[in-house]
């Protein structure tokens, strides 16, 4: 079962900066997250609405969030500290729970968070799924350590060819072949838009506006094959067969 959602006062462990504008905070307390790909709101302190964020890792007593600073709210979540706590609705969405023999993992941006713990789970399987990551400059990588030895092969795309192959995921899929059962994907929605006009064999996270993160407010409703869907209760996790882009 989907969306339980628990509320629960986590407290910060560590707030780091990875990279340009990308910090990785860990949080301590339980949370009771099921499946990679699952999400959390954030209620950060002074600001009104919470803020939806990708579940990068998890155990029964740790949670840890990728994010990239775009606005007030996150750059008053980047200036937190060690000992403050979060409010956060836990275990949001469906997540990836759909793990197959020989996957492909494509990342733009900062759309290579949830794909943390999904490569973790398919390293407990005995798989390394191959990947490609894509950013628009070589300083915007994160993580490439981990994804280098948890993977079968990395393969690194920039937009302005300061790192691996100049281009981005798309342009890459459209001239390279891989073999793959299935793809899972994550990123700027033009990005998502162009990788299925290649090929609908996997599966998208998809980003929204959300109000209330819970499938409520009805606010981040998508176009389907099957009707409109919430991206926060029927998702985040779609076929990409099944998403309609406008």
């Amino acid at each position: 079962m989907v969306n339980k959602m628990y509320k629960c006062n986590l407290e910060i462990i560590s707030n780091e900066l990875l990279t340009n504008k990308i910090y990785r905070m860990v949080l301590k307390g339980e949370n009771r997250i099921e499946n990679p790909g699952s999400f959390v709101e954030v209620t950060i302190p002074g600001f009104y609405l919470k803020r939806p964020i990708s579940v990068a890792d998890y155990t029964n007593d740790t949670l840890t969030l990728i994010y990239k600073v775009l606005g007030h709210g996150t750059d008053k979540m980047s200036t937190m500290l060690k000992g403050e706590s979060l409010e956060v609705l836990t275990d949001l969405g469906n997540g990836f729970t759909n793990l197959t023999k020989n996957p492909l993992i494509v990342a733009g941006g900062i759309g290579v968070a949830p794909f943390v713990n999904l490569v973790k789970k398919f390293n407990e399987l005995g798989i390394k799924p191959t990947m490609i990551y894509g950013e628009q400059t070589k300083e915007n990588y994160v993580l490439l350590d981990f994804f280098k030895e948890n993977t079968k092969e990395l393969i690194l795309v920039t937009d302005d060819g300061s790192s691996g192959i100049k281009g981005n995921p798309c342009s890459y899929l459209s001239s390279n072949k891989i073999d793959f059962d299935k793809y899972y994907a994550c990123g700027p929605n033009i990005m998502l838009k162009n990788l299925i006009k290649l090929t609908t064999n996997g599966y998208l996270s998809l980003e929204a506006r959300m109000g209330c993160g819970f499938g409520a407010c009805m606010g981040c409703s998508i176009e389907t094959t099957k009707g409109p869907k919430r991206v926060c209760k029927e998702g985040p996790i779609f076929e990409a067969s099944e998403v309609i882009y406008e």
